[in-house]
């Protein structure tokens, strides 16, 4: 596990993906991060089901979202709009180098949470902000999931969508969030080596807005430049270059072709695939007259690779020097080597020590992988977190009492 962050704890006030996926990348860098959690029924994540999937026919006791976004952490419930709740929290951010919060503006201040008042807490304080739209403007207080924010209004569902489609692109499950995660992460790492160089504490903000924008900058640069919507979208199967393309095997399945230098790479792929008199053909050499007969070559390279079953095609293309790859399914994404010898992919036991794996986040340091760690139960360490910070059992069950801790 990396250890750049040990000794950074990083105070939690999230819920859903998008920011609690930050925590997690800070998580698996060594920080300590302390989820705050209500305490009626804490996250809500908890009980998200996607895809129809009933979270009760699973093979593990987990909820695969609620792993994604928060394993390794460790959980306090707090009612923070109690006196004494408010009091824990405050302490809590006395001791912390990072709020890391998905509350909105107006949420915030309503809650007597402003930056001035989280700083009066601890002047040192990173304060990490995560939204829909930006903490600005006029929908500041509008709440937003990835699929409105990033990919509706961040223009990525119009930019994905061929021409012609009867439907725009749809997005999986966290797919603008655990993006935006690894961002809002860096800005926080950023803010951390700010502080540690000038003494500074910055207030950090990200959003799925900005980062759907990020996502799709080509082609909101190009409405610009050119006075167009996106860049032109080519249908399914059609593509500018014949080699940059996707090809459909005997057995149903895809590969993924990426010579964006096709002169240097058509030769040899065409002897590789069992056509030589390809490479030496006139409609397809050099580059520009690949493109200008495009449609042409790609029909061949249809018919071609429909005639072998995808397992065949990889043993061929298996010493191609060209960029390719089939398309995976996530269930053997599970499995693919490349992926397990990266620490890619780690394993953890739920409470029947059923072993169950989740994805890591996706920077590493040293070639050294993320330690695992489940997603923490609801309050799960609630008592332990009040001992840190100084409570006696007199202090902590008069808390729990007052209702202001589970």
């Amino acid at each position: 596990m990396s250890d750049l962050l040990n000794g950074v704890t990083v105070v939690e006030l999230a819920s859903w993906t998008y920011v609690p996926s930050a925590g997690v990348v800070l998580r698996d860098w060594g920080a300590d991060v302390i989820k705050i959690e209500d305490t009626r029924g804490g996250d809500p994540c908890r009980y998200l089901t996607v895809g129809g999937l009933d979270p009760a026919e699973s093979r593990v006791k987990a909820n695969f979202m609620m792993e994604i976004g928060n394993h390794g952490k460790r959980s306090i419930a707090i009612d923070i709009k109690t006196p004494e709740g408010r009091e824990i929290f405050a302490k809590l951010i006395a001791k912390a180098d990072v709020l890391l919060t998905n509350w909105l503006p107006g949420a915030l201040e309503r809650a007597d949470l402003s930056v001035e008042t989280l700083r009066s807490f601890n002047p040192n304080v990173i304060i990490a902000r995560g939204s829909g739209q930006g903490p600005l403007g006029p929908d500041r207080d509008k709440g937003g999931f990835d699929a409105s924010g990033y990919t509706a209004r961040g223009g990525v569902a119009y930019a994905l969508t061929p021409d012609g489609q009867e439907f725009p692109f749809a997005q999986g499950p966290a797919f603008g969030d655990l993006q935006g995660g690894s961002t809002l992460a860096g800005g926080i790492v950023a803010a951390l080596f700010h502080r540690e160089r000038t003494g500074v504490a910055r207030t950090v903000d990200g959003s799925l807005l900005a980062q759907g924008m990020w996502a799709v900058a080509p082609d909101i640069c190009a409405a610009d430049y050119y006075g167009i919507d996106r860049i032109p979208a080519y249908s399914q199967g059609e593509a500018p270059n014949p080699v940059v393309n996707r090809y459909k095997t005997r057995d149903g399945r895809w590969l993924q072709l990426v010579f964006l230098q096709a002169d240097r790479f058509w030769h040899g792929f065409c002897e590789r695939i069992g056509h030589p008199e390809l490479a030496v053909d006139e409609r397809f050499t050099p580059l520009a007259n690949l493109v200008a007969n495009k449609d042409e070559a790609t029909t061949i390279l249809r018919a071609i690779f429909a005639d072998r079953d995808l397992a065949e095609w990889q043993k061929i293309l298996a010493d191609e020097p060209g960029v390719w790859a089939p398309l995976a399914t996530p269930a053997e994404v599970l499995d693919d080597q490349q992926a397990v010898a990266n620490g890619y992919l780690m394993s953890v036991a739920d409470e029947d020590g059923e072993v169950f794996k989740t994805v890591a986040a996706p920077i590493q340091f040293d070639e050294t992988p993320a330690k695992p760690g489940r997603s923490p139960e609801h309050g799960e360490h609630t008592d332990q977190i009040l001992e840190e910070l100084g409570m006696t059992w007199d202090d902590i069950i008069a808390a729990k009492v007052a209702g202001a801790v589970l």
